[in-house]
């Protein structure tokens, strides 16, 4: 009897440690690892936006102004180059059909193009201020939101048509999936999250951020069903229950988030800000996450990447020039990018 006491009382302690071992958030330590320059795209300026991580192809689309360059995950070496465009923003892939698809806000269009040759295949008309992009694998349908137009473009991948526009009353920012059909999505104007039903396209709720305001940057984890929404005025980071909308935590960031970014692999969530910070957080539980490390990166470097394989943060950034004076029209003007400096850094532990 006491011997199956004993080995009962080891198993427990084994198990014990497993479940804190899970709790404790790993050492980070990220630290610049590459810089990789990048020429300047044509038409000049330094615009930049989303990274796109594509994992199975080990390759990156960095969203660059009037093109979009294409690198291997490994080498860092430009593999390609899709441009044409007047001012480009969201990429995404839709593996089943062999499409990719690139947002274009000022020419008001989507882009469909072939991921083997990179050559653009055809387009979809959309509205001003087309921005971010994503694909929802339970209907099968891509969602572009449209910044300065307040609503969302509902597009058939594969018919290459519209499906719908839905009014989202007040600026939209990026989204996400949770792949069962709902949508969530940051709207900066409102100061809120609204939750899109994508078998009916309606809206079905419409939940607060508050501390946070502003809310640009969202991530998911949507096994536990968290959601992160990032804002910019607060700045803060909050943690929110994608069933009911309840903020379960908040943490303050640094000025100018682009980016959130979370891998259910190690619990590891990442927020980027154009301050040059990257802000890393541990889910403990799925009601608990604690600060890992802050990490200085550089001005500008807002939009970010996470490679799933070997865990290295990808961000994009430009030197600037000194900010205008303010006017009426823009009483909070941004440091210009500097022409030929666009660059991509990876960051590793």
């Amino acid at each position: 009897m006491k011997i199956r006491l004993v080995h009962f009382a080891v198993i427990v302690s084994f198990l014990v440690l497993g479940v804190l071992a899970l709790a404790s958030p790993p050492a980070a330590n990220y630290h610049l690892i590459k810089k990789i320059p990048l020429s300047a795209a044509p038409g000049g300026g330094e615009y930049f936006d989303y990274i796109t991580f594509d994992a199975p192809a080990r390759r990156v689309y960095l969203s660059h102004g009037t093109e979009v360059k294409v690198l291997d995950a490994d080498s860092y070496e430009v593999v390609g180059t899709i441009s044409g465009f007047q001012r480009c923003h969201g990429v995404i892939l839709v593996r089943d059909l062999g499409k990719g698809f690139i947002t274009d806000g000022d020419a008001q269009k989507v882009f469909i193009f072939d991921p083997k040759t990179f050559k653009i295949t055809g387009e979809v008309k959309s509205y001003p201020d087309t921005d971010s992009i994503v694909y929802d694998p339970a209907s099968k349908l891509i969602f572009t939101f449209n910044g300065n137009s307040k609503n969302a473009t509902v597009i058939d991948p594969a018919k290459g048509t519209v499906v719908k526009a839905i009014d989202l009353v007040g600026a939209v920012e990026f989204p996400v999936a949770d792949g069962k059909g709902m949508i969530y999505d940051n709207n900066e104007e409102k100061n809120d999250v609204v939750a899109i039903d994508t078998k009916t396209l309606t809206i079905k709720a419409r939940w607060p951020v508050a501390p946070a305001g502003t809310p640009v940057a969202m991530a998911m984890d949507r096994q536990h069903r968290r959601l992160f929404s990032s804002g910019r005025g607060p700045q803060m980071l909050v943690i929110m229950d994608a069933d009911n909308g309840k903020v379960i935590q908040s943490f303050p960031i640094s000025a100018g988030v682009d980016a959130n970014v979370f891998e259910p692999e190690t619990g590891m969530l990442y927020v980027s800000t154009r301050e040059g910070k990257l802000h890393i957080y541990h889910e403990d539980s799925p009601d608990k996450f604690s600060e890992v490390e802050t990490v200085t990166t550089e001005y500008g470097a807002k939009t970010m990447a996470v490679d799933p394989k070997t865990h290295n943060v990808f961000l994009t950034t430009s030197d600037f020039g000194p900010a205008p004076a303010p006017t009426k029209e823009r009483p909070n003007p941004q440091r210009p990018t500097i022409p030929g400096t666009f660059r991509l850094l990876v960051y590793g532990r």
